[in-house]
């Protein structure tokens, strides 16, 4: 199913389902075209799918209440945050329920002394950082789009400060879950270490949904450091900006965000903000600590550009300039698609060893010489994820036809490199048959555990795998 692809009717919910929910939750159950529309897409090149419903939970006991109604009328169940999923995670492509739950949006507790504070799935990352600022802590996961805590935490986000703070894998202390039988469990406590049991945090960060429902988040935190500075350096080649990330690493730089956008990338986003950036391969980078190891940081990063054809540094530790350069970066995705009008957009990712990182990119750009769809390269470069983007016009199916095409290559390519076929997109619709092709037998192990914990396939059908 793609972006042109056709949405089969589907008979909807039984009258005793729509009264048992309209008695429950009231107004806060939409059957309308318009609402089921919005949760029924995402920023994804898939076909919109529309739910039969959308229920709005606003507490964990209204989520159980939702699950063992879709248990009790073989209803599929698919939790939607923000709508912001790359590879389809949340669309809704076997019917049933959209479980909105951008209204469970409270902070529970911060524990300040601690470093770690709980929170509703449908908090966001800003309205947290707004939040925790004044207690001189933050939430490092930034992924770029404001995405909720819940479906970052489904999604194993990552992001531009992975590279000194890491991802959702190690930001995430614990959850509270409702399974397909409408229990609530919780994974864990907020004891930063534990030998009890199986790792049931793990098991269900990054299972797309398709395991059960998140209610809570506990999240590690960090304090907001003395100094943050950040940097923009343009380079003569695609591999010289990587040589020089991988080479600060190597050093034992602790970088906070190493952020690469190749000269494509650059021309589309002076275009859609309205820049002047050299049209060149540039790295966007911060530096966090003391005055004295920010000045260390800078001046060793500084060398190693200088030596791999970088040109000159233009730093910033103002936040409003440092707000303006990430800005930039975050909306690469919405600048590449606005290089065509009436273009959709089409992104996809890998992860290499850090080692493999220049080879894999540099082999990638020759690769898309040879496309003739309008695209660019982007990435986090500091723990080896990139993104290609494309700007493809809809009504072409032969453009859809190369962009799959080499994307195939694209994963075929960084898995011959011990990679992996998405470094933090997920797999949703897009990349199940990569997943095979890439851990094998151990899929099958995946299934099981699904079969385990959803006998029935009622959560997220059609994700991860192409049967549930």
């Amino acid at each position: 199913m793609n972006a042109v692809g056709e949405i089969s009717p589907r008979p909807g919910l039984s009258a005793e389902a729509r009264k048992a929910l309209d008695s429950r939750l009231g107004e806060r159950v939409s059957y309308t075209e318009a609402v089921r529309s919005q949760h029924g897409h995402s920023e994804t090149h898939f076909a919109s799918c529309l739910p039969d419903a959308v229920v709005f939970a606003e507490t964990t006991e209204e989520v159980v209440f939702v699950v063992r109604l879709c248990a009790a009328h073989d209803i599929k169940l698919t939790a939607y945050g923000a709508g912001t999923s790359i590879e389809g995670s949340a669309l809704p492509i076997a019917g049933g329920i959209s479980l909105d739950m951008s209204r469970m949006n409270r902070i529970l507790t911060v524990n300040a002394d601690d470093f770690d504070v709980t929170v509703e799935p449908g908090v966001t990352r800003i309205a947290l950082n707004n939040h925790l600022r004044d207690q001189g802590l933050f939430f490092p996961v930034d992924p770029g789009a404001d995405a909720t805590i819940g479906g970052m935490a489904s999604t194993r986000a990552s992001g531009t400060n992975a590279v000194r703070y890491g991802t959702m894998r190690e930001a995430v202390l614990g959850l509270r879950v409702v399974t397909a039988d409408g229990r609530e469990i919780r994974t864990a406590r907020r004891a930063r270490k534990s030998a009890a049991g199986y790792d049931l945090t793990r098991l269900f960060v990054g299972a797309e949904g398709t395991l059960g429902i998140i209610t809570e988040v506990t999240l590690r935190l960090h304090p907001i450091p003395e100094v943050i500075t950040s940097a923009v350096c343009n380079f003569e080649t695609l591999e010289g900006a990587a040589t020089t990330v991988i080479q600060a690493i190597q050093l034992g730089v602790p970088l906070a965000r190493a952020e690469i956008l190749d000269d494509m990338q650059m021309r589309a986003v002076n275009l859609w903000g309205k820049l002047d950036y050299p049209e060149q391969t540039t790295l966007f980078f911060e530096f966090h600590g003391s005055q004295a190891s920010v000045d260390e940081q800078v001046a060793t990063v500084g060398e190693l550009a200088a030596a791999n054809g970088g040109g000159e540094f233009a730093w910033s530790s103002l936040a409003e300039e440092r707000s303006s350069l990430w800005k930039a970066r975050h909306e690469a995705y919405y600048a590449t698609v606005g290089l065509r009008p009436g273009a959709v957009g089409w992104a996809t990712d890998v992860c290499v060893p850090i080692g493999r990182l220049a080879e894999c990119i540099s082999e990638t750009k020759r690769d898309l010489a040879a496309v003739s769809v309008p695209a660019t390269i982007c990435g986090h470069v500091g723990d080896g994820n990139f993104h290609v983007i494309f700007s493809l016009d809809p009504e072409a199916p032969s453009e859809w036809e190369e962009v799959e095409s080499f994307n195939a290559r694209l994963v075929s390519r960084a898995l011959s490199m011990e990679g992996t076929c998405t470094g933090e997109h997920g797999i949703g619709l897009g990349k199940q048959d990569a997943l095979v092709d890439e851990l094998g037998e151990a899929v099958n192990v995946m299934r099981l555990i699904k079969h385990a914990l959803d006998p029935r396939g009622m959560f997220n059908p059609g994700k991860i795998f192409a049967a549930n």
